[in-house]
């Protein structure tokens, strides 16, 4: 977690406006919620020298994220931006419930009517940022702490990928399963096969893992072994065929199947629900490659994981080297709030919302 405790400290730069690839009608007010405009159209004509600090807060403990994004939203589509003046915390900060993550101050008709899209900016990344978080800190309870893939390209909106990507890593996540998700922080994605490229060699695993290395041999080789439901003998079939060259396999069983090993040995079932990955079948797998001397080849697991189930897999100190976490990171479960505080420099606010002041937050040009 040392890499991630280093962006909470704020070690990374703040992104700028060069990153993100607005659609224009935000300017128009396309994306505003209507009263947001008809706001603007009448503080315009009967209010128009009034000065408004708007803040930013949500509810939980949480990994903030958006914060960048929001900025360079605002410099763009706001009228006479650098007339205004931000606050802001940064991507990254541990943030604590209504703590003030942002505060901007100027005429309200030249931003106010960005306020959701602010919301639901910050909304999003820093529920993905918070789940990446809180899975990858699951990945370390044994002791250990593994790698977390964020394999969320399947499970949303491909638009939402760069920004998902970026809140991911954020979080601490190690690795992303596209090219979009890397945009903003400057890598690639990664990957090895598909269920798709063995279902094209007739469901030879061996076959197609010989296809991938001779395509590309200067990839780590990681096989998925679930293909045929029975991971263990295809684990050792491809183990025995590369030897050293295998670094990995990786189980993704179906929660509604229940793997070959454990018909053949009806004797373990009693104790635990059989289907799809679970700590007995990864236990098995791990003894029965150790046994024949590929102790080298590490365990990746997916589907269907979250913060739960890792941390389950964790306590039990299930021998996985490597988690895959998809749809559970994208769940959005934090919603913020902005908030008129102040008036031409004086508290005036809605009944029960009022300024808090927040020395953590520094002043953006």
């Amino acid at each position: 977690m040392k890499e991630i405790e280093l962006k909470m400290q704020g070690k990374i730069k703040r992104l700028t406006n060069k990153t993100f690839k607005f659609d224009e009608r935000v300017k128009n007010g396309w994306f505003s919620a209507v009263y947001f405009l008809k706001t603007r159209d009448i503080v315009r004509e009967f209010r128009p020298d009034n000065i408004v600090t708007m803040q930013f807060f949500q509810k939980k403990h949480a990994v903030l994220c958006g914060t960048d994004e929001v900025i360079a939203l605002v410099k763009t589509f706001a009228d006479n931006p650098d007339e205004l003046e931000i606050y802001s915390l940064k991507d990254g900060d541990k943030i604590s419930p209504f703590e003030t993550v942002l505060t901007i101050t100027g005429p309200y008709q030249n931003f106010g009517f960005l306020e959701g899209i602010i919301d639901g900016i910050l909304a999003r990344r820093t529920s993905v940022a918070t789940n990446v978080y809180n899975v990858v800190k699951a990945a370390g309870l044994s002791g250990k702490q593994k790698p977390v893939i964020f394999m969320g390209d399947r499970d949303d909106h491909f638009t939402q990928q760069a920004g998902d990507g970026y809140a991911a890593y954020i979080g601490g996540s190690t690795a992303q399963a596209t090219h979009a998700m890397n945009e903003w922080w400057g890598k690639q994605g990664m990957g090895t096969m598909p269920h798709a490229l063995i279902q094209l060699f007739d469901g030879d695993v061996v076959e197609a893992a010989k296809a991938y290395y001779k395509k590309f041999p200067e990839d780590e080789l990681i096989v998925l072994v679930d293909y045929n439901n029975d991971c263990i003998t295809d684990a050792l079939r491809v183990a025995r065929e590369f030897g050293d060259k295998l670094k990995g396999v990786r189980v993704d069983t179906s929660r509604t199947m229940i793997d070959q090993y454990f018909i053949r040995n009806p004797d373990v079932l009693g104790t635990f629900d059989p289907r799809g990955v679970n700590a007995p079948l990864i236990f098995a797998l791990r003894e029965a490659l150790d046994q024949e001397g590929f102790e080298h080849v590490k365990i990746v697991v997916s589907g269907g994981f979250n913060e739960q189930r890792i941390k389950e897999f964790e306590e039990q100190k299930v021998p996985v080297d490597i988690y895959g976490v998809g749809s559970s990171l994208l769940k959005i479960h934090i919603g913020f709030t902005g908030d008129n505080v102040l008036l031409n420099g004086k508290p005036q606010a809605k009944a029960g919302r009022r300024y808090r002041p927040n020395p953590r937050l520094e002043r953006v040009d």
